[in-house]
């Protein structure tokens, strides 16, 4: 690749996706991207820039972001949000929300499903009676490619033995040849929707918790500062919000006030 095709993908990338990529990383430029050249016919990936530069396919470009996101999941990540979850924040939902027996929750990077689901069985774990409750988990993802894994909610054996309990694994899942599928009262519980985070959100009701886990590391700070505006807007006012381990909203929104919770640590509005 010449210096000029690394710069135009950098910026088309942050244009698109606001995803910072470093000049140390243009080796993640070739891995990701030689493959898509050579799907479309194209011989390498300066061949690939300049088909990009003539903005004949729009489908291209979505190729060429999806290529670039980073889909590293598995289920209960990190554990300990998914205990806060259970032990703590489920528990005061249930209290605040008896009377409409709703609970809206917004997975932001859903990947191939695995968080989302994580959060789906966790709701029906806490909740004793969670079959009278409306349980609305949104998962969304900009690469439709992993949403459409998640949907069919099919996973393979090494898959669901990382980070997957075998108890977990045995009320929530049924073997499916040399496979486990997610059962269906867990899917129900999940609604997968493509969304550039970029893009105008949809919703109008409130969430009760979201999660935005991993997402904030791969920004610069004005895009940073602009999500955590637009997640104050869509959040409840008693609402929670996950962040990945090493993310915070330190200098970047003061609005929100850190609760830490038995090794968790998440987010209110203050």
């Amino acid at each position: 690749m010449n210096s000029d095709s690394l710069t135009y993908l950098r910026r088309l990338v942050h244009t698109r996706a606001a995803l910072v990529i470093d000049e140390d990383k243009d080796y993640l430029l070739r891995s990701r991207l030689e493959p898509v050249a050579k799907r479309v016919g194209l011989a390498d990936i300066d061949a690939l820039v300049a088909e990009l530069r003539r903005e004949r396919s729009p489908e291209l470009v979505v190729d060429v972001v999806e290529a670039l996101t980073t889909n590293e999941t598995y289920f209960f990540r990190d554990q300990h949000p998914f205990e806060a979850l259970r032990q703590h924040i489920l528990p005061a939902l249930a209290r605040t929300r008896s009377a409409s027996r709703v609970i809206r929750i917004w997975c932001a990077a859903a990947s191939t499903g695995q968080e989302p689901y994580s959060v789906a069985m966790t709701v029906l774990d806490a909740l004793p009676d969670a079959s009278l409750w409306t349980i609305d988990i949104v998962a969304t993802d900009i690469n439709r490619t992993v949403l459409e894994r998640a949907r069919r909610g099919v996973y393979k054996q090494h898959e669901v033995d990382r980070g997957l309990p075998p108890e977990v694994r045995g009320r929530w899942f049924e073997r499916c040849g040399q496979e486990w599928s997610v059962r269906s009262e867990v899917q129900r519980c999940v609604r997968f929707e493509a969304l550039n985070l970029l893009d105008p959100w949809p919703w109008r009701e409130g969430f009760d918790v979201v999660f935005m886990r991993n997402v904030l590391i791969y920004f610069d700070v004005a895009t940073k500062r602009g999500l955590l505006s637009r997640v104050r807007e869509h959040l409840a006012p008693d609402g929670v919000l996950f962040l990945g381990s090493t993310e915070t909203t330190l200098n970047l929104d003061d609005a929100f006030v850190p609760v830490r919770d038995r090794g968790s640590l998440y987010f209110r509005i203050g």
